[in-house]
């Protein structure tokens, strides 16, 4: 009886294969090992480029044998076997311990396919006994020779335990035992953009006949992909829209009116129209589900904090989660600050965080379940079993890309379908946001407030300018004696140590491209650094990081936003939220080890008030590198937005999208949000047009399939995003 792509593995491959795939890449079925597509093509007769192989890498070359060379080993006994690959252009050596007898098979000329982890000895680039295969076609006729160097060689993504080609002939045996494959794409869609049946196309793309079989597939697949996640994204927006909501609508002379009369300044166009946009929503029939993104600095939080108001006249709760414990005490002070004395005590905002003594916990736990505070600003804590609402109206996720989709699934549940707004100063691409926002309603808020004096960014090139380092701290000090105050940004806490030790549990900085060493800097040798120095070692210092105590960072950031520090040693626990308006300068050591999006919002920490800004990105990273790129990127502009799209060219949208949209993000298989744009778009028409025709999908059974497979309940979880 013929498989399905829901078959067990164990159908298909037997137990011992199918538990192997299940530890290296998490499959479970037919579905998804097919699934599990090719990174790229080689034909027999193409030699792959050795040089630049990554250090510590496990890699798949296609390459011929030039030398081969046994030797005795001078430490221990035994002999070593050497084998001098090639590929044209570079060599490597390929070493193995007491296997002589491999000579017989790596033979000089022969060709093949060798996987291993690149290791590198004296200098030069090597495998230690890597897995190999070589072409066998030494005795075929001419033409039969011909046909065997052009037939396309898949490569697949691989570990150490399953090679490429061992994955390609366990694919070849799925698609042997499999039988018809359902269509999730309509026949009509089909015709119109020359796409292959999907039986075909898994053909086509595990083993292609040629290069434009292959193409076929892989367009065909794309397709797929998009629908299903498009339809997806339809469905949720759908689904939200037929739940009821709660009106939460303001009233002349409420609290929302009151608080627009008492601000001692004029709200920005792009707040005003925002904002009116979220008041119509909290009276709609429907919960509001809405993402703000805009600038660092652009005032998000107010546009937020008017919607909590207006929640608050009918008695509801709002609930702001925070990433960090810093963020959120700055989130709780700054609301106070903005609603003044006779506003902060109608509508108690109160802190709930995790490292609050239990005694302040358990006061500030009976205000929110008794509706007391109507205002609830608070970290992970908000999520715990023990906390509950007497009625959550609104919940607000600041900077969403720091949180899963079960935390913030399990904060709206919460309530009755509570209105929702996710708010992130890291502005996203318009393909980004088509593709795994697509069920959220989406504004941006460009224009920033008035009296901003602006920011400068330079690179600092230690690689080709190792003396500027002296003058980083000369200016730093400078800055200081004028009267402003300094950041000092690393990526780690303590270098010299290893593990979670040397890391901050706020923000593990992304590691340099192609870089097999770790940061230069942690706080604990900057700081130590800095109290030696002639003239910054006489300034008041202190260092900041995730893992102190939480009220020990708040007693610090405090101290910092009075100015009795001068200069503040801290890790990325300072990127978002930190409003300390005479901070006029910001250093990023090793600033090659950030993505393109957090400079930027570290960089928008100073700059805030009427001082200006300087940032100075300290590199070692040589020129012309994708990790120099980035740095003198943010140097070159201070549009996020521009940003955004350049970061998502320089690291792609795996690294865009995030962990927190784990659901959306393993659905991108070969789907590019970058060049596959105009294909989302069409895919996104196609659902809206099947939904709205067929909102059950009960006359396409195919895509039902497909949406049952692909996108899990963890999966439309991902999507809700809210």
């Amino acid at each position: 009886m013929p498989l399905t792509l829901d078959s067990p593995l164990e159908q298909a491959l037997g137990g011992k294969t199918a538990a192997a795939l299940q530890r290296a890449f998490g499959m479970r079925t037919v579905g998804d090992a097919l699934s599990h597509y090719p990174r790229r093509y080689v034909s027999r007769g193409e030699l792959t480029p050795i040089l630049g192989l990554p250090l510590g890498e496990t890699v798949t070359i296609v390459a011929e044998v030039r030398r081969v060379q046994s030797r005795p080993m001078r430490s221990r006994g035994g002999r070593i076997l050497e084998v001098v690959i090639g590929d044209g252009r570079g060599e490597m050596t390929l070493t193995f311990f007491n296997q002589e007898w491999r000579q017989g098979e790596l033979r000089q000329g022969r060709r093949g396919v060798f996987s291993g982890k690149v290791g590198e000895y004296r200098g030069e680039r090597q495998f230690s006994h890597p897995n190999y295969e070589l072409f066998d076609d030494e005795g075929d006729a001419l033409e039969r020779a011909q046909d065997f160097a052009n037939r396309l060689i898949p490569i697949y993504p691989a570990t150490s335990a399953v090679t490429s080609w061992q994955f390609e002939k366990l694919a070849a045996q799925c698609l042997d035992q499999l039988g018809e494959v359902p269509e999730p794409l309509p026949a009509e869609l089909r015709a119109r953009e020359s796409l292959m049946g999907a039986r075909d196309a898994l053909e086509g793309v595990h083993r292609p006949a040629n290069e434009g079989h292959a193409y076929g597939a892989r367009k065909t697949l794309r397709m797929h992909e998009a629908l299903v996640l498009q339809t997806a994204l339809v469905q949720q927006r759908l689904l939200v829209r037929s739940l009821s909501a709660t009106r939460r609508p303001a009233s002349d002379g409420g609290l929302l009116s009151r608080f627009d009369a008492g601000l001692p300044f004029a709200l920005t166009p792009d707040q005003q129209s925002v904002g009116a946009k979220i008041a119509s929503e909290l009276v709609a029939d429907w919960p509001m589900n809405r993402l703000v993104q805009g600038e660092v600095g652009s005032g998000k939080t107010l546009v937020a904090l008017r919607a909590m108001l207006q929640v608050a006249e009918s008695g509801g709760q709002s609930a702001l989660i925070a990433p960090t414990e810093v963020l959120a005490a700055q989130h709780l002070r700054s609301i106070t600050r903005m609603l003044g004395p006779d506003l902060a005590p109608l509508v108690m905002p109160t802190l709930l965080t995790g490292q609050m003594s239990a005694a302040m916990r358990r006061k500030a736990a009976l205000r929110v379940a008794s509706g007391q505070a109507l205002v609830v600003v608070g970290t992970h804590a908000l999520l715990s079993e023990g906390t509950t609402f007497a009625d959550l109206g609104l919940v607000v996720v600041d900077e969403q890309h720091r949180f899963g989709v079960e935390q913030r699934e399990t904060l709206r549940a919460k309530g009755t379908s509570p209105h929702a707004l996710v708010l992130t100063a890291t502005p996203i691409p318009r393909t980004v946001a088509m593709t795994v926002f697509g069920d959220l309603d989406v504004s941006t808020i460009r224009t920033l407030p008035t009296g901003r004096a602006g920011i400068q960014t330079f690179v600092t090139p230690l690689a080709e300018r190792p003396g500027w380092f002296g003058r980083v701290w000369e200016r730093a000090a400078e800055e200081v004696e004028k009267g402003h105050q300094v950041f000092v940004v690393c990526s780690a806490i303590d270098v010299e140590k290893k593990g979670k030790e040397a890391r901050d549990d706020e923000e593990v900085a992304p590691p340099v491209d192609g870089e097999a060493s770790g940061p230069r800097w942690g706080v604990v040798q900057v700081a130590e650094m800095l109290g030696r120095h002639e003239r910054v070692g006489r300034l008041r210092l202190a260092v900041l990081h995730g893992r102190m105590p939480g009220d020990e960072k708040d007693r610090i950031m405090q101290d910092f936003a009075r100015g009795d520090l001068d200069v503040l040693v801290a890790t990325t626990v300072i990127e978002v939220g930190v409003d300390v308006p005479n901070a006029s300068t910001m250093v990023i050591l090793d600033a090659d080890r950030f993505g393109v999006s957090q400079l930027h919002q570290l960089r928008g920490r100073v700059g805030r008030g009427g001082v200006p800004g300087l940032c100075l990105l300290v590199t070692e990273a040589p020129e012309a590198t994708p990790a120099r790129e980035r740095v003198e990127a943010v140097a070159r502009t201070l549009d996020g937005f521009e940003l955004a799209e350049v970061d998502l060219e320089l690291r792609g949208e795996g690294d865009v999208l995030g962990d927190a949209q784990s659901g959306s993000r393993s659905s991108l298989r070969l789907l590019r949000v970058v060049k596959d744009a105009d294909l989302i778009a069409r895919a996104r028409e196609e659902a809206d047009r099947i939904l709205a025709d067929d909102p059950d999908l009960t006359r396409h059974e195919g895509l039902a399939d497909a949406l049952a497979r692909r996108v899990t309940q963890e999966e439309r979880a991902a999507l809700g995003k809210s």
